[in-house]
């Protein structure tokens, strides 16, 4: 049985005074994507395979259309930014893009020579997902710290579909970050990471459990510069500091702050036996 009209006059007010509720003034994800696509071309023209020769006419229309992206996605946004659009879009590209660009050159060289299935930058740039969502982090963090509200998180959530790597924008960073495989990090918003840190896949920067009222506060751990991190390690807490030059192993879970120089690893208690002395079939239904 179908619904009548009056029925649906009835859910559709329903709907729109919840919707009254909630603001508007969100950036449309359609346009974020294009911004993000067209500022990373304009850094990486290899990250989607692409091959046109970035001349000087080319690269000057790509920084024109970026620019017009991000003055376009927030421009729904225009009350609650700490200037106008086109104002944050021309400081944005003139006062942070080659910086960012500069990074990220050197983010790809970390993975090319931390991954040796990698054979060269290029391959990096068109196919891994760790530079992807990297870059992404590195955009949306240089808005999320000169006051953009919305658009950074959703810029990383884009990146968070895309690649399976979940870097909040307000985490800071550090220089040639390597990412191995990627899928399922996980990094806070108050994540402090030093130059030359890498992470393999699983790995969670995060926070203890905190009150609401402590939003405001250093919830997540610091990575000193070269420390590696290995696959499912949990770190948590805001005073947790992994010293330089560590290297944290698989499945770890640490919430105390490590020495520089150290080892951290779990030893696991596996049984082996021969087949033939196995006297009952073991079954893994899934």
């Amino acid at each position: 049985m179908s619904l009548n009209q009056e029925q649906i006059t009835q859910l559709a007010v329903q709907l729109i005074e919840l919707q009254c509720n909630s603001s508007d003034l969100l950036p449309a994800r359609h346009e974020a994507d294009v911004f993000i696509r067209r500022a990373l071309h304009v850094v990486f023209p290899q990250i989607d395979g692409c091959n046109v020769i970035c001349t000087m006419a080319v690269q000057r229309r790509r920084i024109a259309e970026a620019v017009r992206a991000l003055t376009q996605v927030l421009e729904p946004m225009e009350g609650l930014l700490p200037d106008r659009p086109e104002n944050i879009a021309n400081w944005f590209f003139e006062a942070q893009l080659a910086d960012i660009a500069r990074k990220l050159w050197d983010d790809a060289r970390a993975i090319c020579a931390g991954d040796p299935a990698a054979h060269s930058v290029e391959e990096v740039i068109a196919t891994y997902p760790g530079i992807r969502a990297v870059g992404i982090h590195r955009l949306a963090h240089a808005l999320y710290i000169a006051g953009v509200p919305v658009l950074p998180r959703l810029m990383t959530e884009i990146a968070h579909e895309q690649t399976g790597i979940d870097i909040h924008p307000g985490a800071h960073i550090g220089e040639s970050f390597c990412i191995d495989h990627g899928t399922g990090i996980v990094i806070g918003e108050t994540a402090v990471l030093g130059d030359h840190v890498k992470l393999y896949q699983g790995v969670t920067l995060g926070a203890l459990s905190v009150a609401k009222d402590m939003a405001a506060s250093k919830r997540h751990p610091t990575i000193e510069d070269h420390v590696v991190i290995y696959a499912n390690a949990t770190i948590l807490g805001g005073e947790t500091v992994i010293g330089h030059h560590s290297v944290i192993g698989g499945n770890v879970f640490i919430s105390d702050g490590v020495a520089p120089y150290s080892t951290v690893y779990h030893r696991p208690q596996v049984s082996l036996r021969n087949k033939l002395d196995v006297m009952e079939p073991v079954n893994f239904v899934i």
